[in-house]
């Protein structure tokens, strides 16, 4: 969910970049790069993901 999350930032941030524009003085291209940088790393750490708690299950045969 989150490697979607930021390929979303990575399209607006790219938008934003082509055209020159910026979303208020905070918020312009390379902000939402980080954004999308950041959400890629916690995606690749593994927050987020379906595995619960007791982690993985071995199947005894």
């Amino acid at each position: 969910m989150l490697a979607i999350i930021a390929a979303v930032i990575f399209g607006l941030a790219l938008i934003l970049d082509l055209t020159d524009a910026s979303i208020g003085d905070v918020i312009n291209g390379g902000t939402l790069l980080t954004a999308g940088l950041l959400c890629v790393a916690l995606h690749l750490a593994g927050v987020g993901t379906s595995v619960r708690a007791g982690g993985w299950r071995r199947s005894r045969r």
